[in-house]
């Protein structure tokens, strides 16, 4: 039986500079950078408060799961911002946004009330977009 989810991959148009992005603006830390088989790099990323989960940041480009066509469509749809990478949490929406946004964090918009907590739309280096969300409580959403 499966027993946890342990990594979530997302495509980047370019691994170096999305590393120097999520490590350097969000917080995010390397846990492994290593070049496997056909040179192809593995390259995960965690935050520090969650040791037990990575991202993986990967590149579309043809080999192992892609050929050259479908690498090529992949690269124009994170370009256009088509491909989101999830949901992050934070414990004060607005105060993060305004954090991120002087380390240079692209949003969409300013934080906004929703029926489940604030939230505000970013933008990564690749144009991939991730909701950063101040989650209510229970009791707060019942009121």
């Amino acid at each position: 039986m499966i027993t946890r989810y342990s990594h979530a991959g997302f495509f980047v148009t370019d691994q170096e500079e999305a590393r120097r992005f999520y490590t350097e603006k969000l917080g995010f830390q390397v846990r492994t950078d290593a070049t496997m088989e056909g040179g192809y790099r593995w390259l995960t990323l965690g935050l520090p408060g969650q040791p037990d989960f990575e991202v993986i940041l990967m590149e579309p480009r043809a080999g192992m799961m892609l050929d050259e066509e479908a690498a090529s469509a992949l690269r124009r749809m994170i370009e256009k911002g088509m491909l989101g990478v999830g949901v992050l949490e934070t414990d004060d929406c607005r105060a993060t946004y305004e954090e991120l946004r002087r380390r240079g964090v692209e949003f969409v918009g300013p934080p906004e009330e929703k029926p489940y907590g604030i939230e505000a739309i970013g933008k990564d280096n690749s144009g991939n977009w991730f909701s950063m969300t101040e989650h209510r409580s229970a009791a707060d959403r019942a009121e």
